[in-house]
This record gives structure tokens, sequence and C-alpha cells, in this order.
């Protein structure tokens, strides 16, 4: 096609003008492909590292929960109590309510010192909340534990390997948990998790820093939640009561919209490079003004003269966007090493969607660029034209 060959000469031609307009749509793809990844990435690592899925309401003190751990002096008011557990189980039948004790300790293994959160939950439901990577659970109210996985590495712990807690005695390592990550209601992978009756016996306290319910049927847990706020909190607050559901949008949301954010500063670069493509366009119209005048005389139309400015600005934002397009997945590599020390996510589909968006938006915008110069050029009197210097 002759008026494509026409655009294609006029940027070699200009070579070195045509260069810093492909620089421009090239930086402005990276950065926006880049970025995308980037923030996608972070919402993926969010996600991965928060074990607890949307199956989950955790009762706490309104008090601000005895969080404190044994030894601390926590007044019962700011516990769960065993009459108010037997209240939530009511409330949440036939769904399981499992109490939870947590504190911390300091602990003795061989000749090292170390401390670490201790949790003491009922055995049986145990298997509920963690899952086993060697071992077995504990049975009954034992001198058993469980061993997160990150406190088992660091301490260099195995089954049947002895830990001595404070001066409450030596615990027996019957299993090793496998890593859970973040939580929002226990953490054990940096610690232990023991029988409620040993933890009971050892710290003689009776009552609970909090419950946690796992629910069966998801669509049923604003009914639930809302049945233990009518059990317990009819005349006063006594309880908080959050759903890991709600928990999780919110953040997924605050952090998607990072995302968005990091991707439309990318976006500006891009615009930015637009105005470099639309000042360029610009100054290829005035030099051309004679040539143009030439063209109209000679019969050439107006939509073909504005389709030979267009195919200049598309041959520009192809090569950039092109060229961008593989280098955001190199930037996308470095940023995600270096902001989140995995790649793990950058060629998940939604991190790849990010390079198609940047690609897409770098050629639009250096069509839309060409837009103005285009119709300028085919709009000029050939007369007029003719007689420029």
């Amino acid at each position: 096609m002759i008026f494509f060959e026409f655009a294609r000469r006029n940027i070699r031609l200009h070579w070195f003008r045509s260069i810093l307009a492909v620089l421009g749509i090239l930086i402005g793809v990276v950065t926006i492909s880049a970025m995308g990844i980037l923030g996608n990435g972070i919402v993926l690592s969010i996600s991965d590292s928060l074990s607890t899925v949307g199956d989950t309401i955790i009762v706490s003190p309104h008090a601000g929960g005895g969080g404190g751990g044994p030894g601390m002096g926590v007044s019962s008011n700011q516990l769960i109590t065993s009459r108010q557990l037997e209240q939530i189980k009511r409330a949440v039948t036939p769904n399981v309510a499992i109490p939870v004790y947590s504190g911390g300790d300091l602990m003795k293994i061989g000749s090292k010192d170390t401390a670490g959160v201790i949790y003491g939950l009922p055995p049986d439901d145990i298997p509920l909340l963690l899952e086993l990577k060697e071992g077995s659970y504990i049975r009954g109210s034992s001198s058993a534990a469980l061993v997160g996985t990150k406190f088992a590495e660091e301490n260099n712990l195995n089954v049947g390997s002895r830990i001595s807690v404070g001066d409450k005695g030596v615990l027996r390592v019957s299993g090793i948990l496998e890593e859970r990550g973040m939580g929002f209601d226990i953490n054990p992978d940096y610690g232990i998790v023991v029988s409620e009756e040993w933890y009971a016996d050892a710290y003689g306290v009776s009552d609970y820093d909090m419950v946690v319910v796992k629910v069966r049927d998801l669509d049923q847990i604003d009914a639930i939640k809302q049945s233990i706020e009518d059990s317990l909190n009819r005349r006063e607050t006594v309880v908080n009561v959050i759903d890991t559901r709600t928990i999780l949008e919110t953040i997924f949301t605050a952090f998607s919209s990072i995302s968005t954010f990091m991707t439309v500063i990318g976006g500006i670069s891009l615009i930015v490079a637009g105005v470099s493509i639309l000042n360029i366009m610009m100054m290829s119209v005035t030099e051309r003004i004679k040539e143009i005048g030439v063209m109209r005389s000679i019969g050439t139309q107006r939509k073909e003269v504005r389709r030979m400015f267009l195919y200049e600005a598309l041959i520009l934002g192809l090569i950039g966007s092109s060229i961008g397009g593989v280098l955001a997945l190199v930037a996308g590599y470095l940023v995600s090493s270096l902001m989140l020390q995995t790649t793990q996510y950058l060629l998940m589909p939604s991190s790849l969607i990010f390079v198609v968006y940047g690609v897409s938006f770098g050629i639009a915008t250096s069509l839309l660029s060409g837009l103005y110069p285009a119709w300028k050029a085919s709009n000029l009197n050939p007369i007029e034209a003719l007689r420029h210097d």
C-alpha cells in the first residue's frame, strides 16, 4: 500500500526523532506493565500468606482479649468463660466451636534457651484447624506437643524431641505441623500446640482467649454471627464477632486498589509518551506541508492523507509497544525478585494480562496522538500548501 510506504519512508528519514518517540512508548508500556505485575504479585502473595479461608468466625472478648498469656495478670472479664463457651456452642450448632487458650513462655531445647507462643486446643478439634506434616496428632491430655514448622526448623526439632516449657514440665514432640502462614485465628508456625487440659493444668486457667467457629455452609455465616450476637451481646457487648470472609474481602479490596494505583502511575508515563508522539507528528506535518500540497493537487483524497499520518503513528506505536511488551516481562521479573523475593507470580494469567493492557494502551495512545496531526494535514488548503516555504 503506497501510503503505508510513505509512512515508513518518513519514519526512516527522521530516524532519530522516531527512535525518541518509540522510546517514550516503550518506557510507558514497560512501566504500566511492570507496575501492574508487581501490584498483582503483592495481592497474590498476601492471598497465599493468609491461610485462613472464609469459613471461619472468630469470637474474642470485647475488652481486648486475654492474649497477654499466662502469668500476665489477665482478668477474667477479658476472657471467654466456660458458660459463654456453652452459649456459643448452642448458638452455632451444628457447626463446631473450638475454644483456644493462647500465651507464650520461655522454653529450653537441649542447651538452647528460646521463647515461643503456646496454644491449648481440644485434641479432637486440632485436625479441623491444623494439618500434620509428619508424626501424629495429640491424643487425650498427654504431655505431647505439635510444633510449628518454622519453630521446628529454627530449633532443629524432630518427632520425639523434648521441650522444657518454663517450670511447667517437659513436652515430647508428637508431630510437626504443615506451614500455615499468617492467619486471623491462630499462628502456630513459630510456636507449639498442646492439649487444652495440659495448658489449663500448667497455667491454672479455665477461661479462654478466643473461640474459633468452623462454618460448614458459607451461606449461613451471617446468620450464625447474628445468632452469637443475640446470645451473648443482647444487653451489652461482651464479645467481638468477626468472620474471616469479611476481613479477606477488605484486605483484597485494599490491595487491589494499590495495584490499580500503581498501574495508573505507569499510565501517566504512557500519556507523556503520547504527547511526545503528538509533538513529533505535528512537526512532521509542518515539515511536509509542500509535499502534502503536491499530493492533494494530483488528486490524493483527504482520507488518504489522514491514513498516511495515522499509519506513521501506528508504526511507532507497534514498534514501541512490541519491544515494551517483551521488556515488561524482564522488568516484571526484576521488580518481583527485588520487592517480593519471588517470581512465582510472574507468569500467572492475572499478571500477564497487564502486559496485554500495556501493549494495547501503548498502541491506542499512539493512534490517538496521531489523530489531530492527521486531521490537520488532510485539511490543508492545496494551493496555500504549494506556496509554503
